[in-house]
């Protein structure tokens, strides 16, 4: 099965519950992403390899593949395979078998294959980047996971139940989201999608000052609507993140540079501040501050 879409729309999450939903839901479901690691390092993890089989291999390695016996292995960002590892996808692919680097026995394996990309496949196979026949092989069934500005109506289901989440996680009470920020969040186009908009409300979460979350709370590009008047907004957002990040600064200066202290101070738990921190970029001035 392939499943294609933007960054951040969920791939993984829609891959995890095609297994669940299985007849191989009590078996391993294995991940891996194809972009991350060098074709070496991916091959390893991928397949194992024996003792011995290059500098450093002092002991023999179950591959993701083996891992995955029975169940599903999820290999995400497919499209940037290199050939030498799309060949030897398409022989497990067809002949349900492999063998580990360095070895020479072939390895059965009973395992459900779903990739995804948000490449276009097509056009890599035209191009001579993506072997046409492993294509075919992993396109029997596809599935298009829908960007989020194309689903408008979950934004708001979505912001709510992020809202929640991180507001238990860091033990702040929230009651809701204003109807201005909810504008804010309903007329963004959101190009990184449902992780996108997860990390905003972690970052209203953390950034607000009340127990409702307002416009000043998000992300300054939200305000980047092109709208009339974003000027003024963009101002005033602007401003209200430097008054916080000051509030923030003075906080830890007056406790000596304890964070704990600090956070006693201005009533947060010492891993709001910590965030607080992170997230208003504040390390490097409190570093040239002291």
């Amino acid at each position: 099965m392939l499943i294609r879409g933007e960054s951040g729309t969920g791939k993984e999450l829609a891959a995890h519950a095609i297994h669940l939903n299985s007849a191989r839901s009590e078996k391993p479901f294995i991940t891996i992403n194809g972009a991350t690691l060098s074709e070496s390092l991916l091959e390893s993890e991928l397949f194992g390899h024996e003792k011995g089989a290059f500098t450093g291999a002092f002991a023999q390695k179950r591959g993701k593949l083996e891992l995955a016996d029975g169940g599903t292995l999820f290999l995400d960002e497919v499209g940037e395979l290199t050939p030498l590892i799309q060949a030897k996808l398409l022989r497990v692919l067809q002949h349900r078998d492999f063998e580990r680097v360095g070895g020479t026995r072939p390895i059965k394996v009973d395992v459900r294959i779903v990739t995804a990309t948000n490449k276009n496949l097509e056009e890599a196979v035209g191009k001579g980047e993506f072997r046409q026949d492993l294509y075919y092989r992993l396109n029997v069934l596809s599935v298009t996971m829908p960007s989020l500005r194309d689903r408008r109506d979950d934004i708001q289901l979505l912001a709510s139940y992020f809202a929640a989440l991180y507001s238990k996680k860091c033990k702040r009470r929230i009651n809701g989201i204003s109807p201005e920020a909810r504008a804010l969040l309903r007329d963004y186009d959101w190009p990184g999608n449902v992780r996108e908009l997860e990390n905003a409300m972690e970052r209203a979460v953390v950034l607000g000052s009340t127990e409702m979350i307002l416009p000043d709370d998000l992300p300054e590009v939200l305000f980047e609507t092109g709208d009339e008047g974003s000027d003024q907004f963009d101002d005033y957002h602007h401003l209200v993140k430097e008054a916080k990040s000051l509030i923030v600064i003075k906080a830890v200066e007056e406790a000596g540079g304890n964070y704990t202290e600090a956070a006693k101070r201005l009533g947060l738990h010492p891993t709001n501040l910590h965030r607080l921190i992170r997230i208003l970029n504040l390390k490097p001035r409190l570093k040239s501050d002291r």
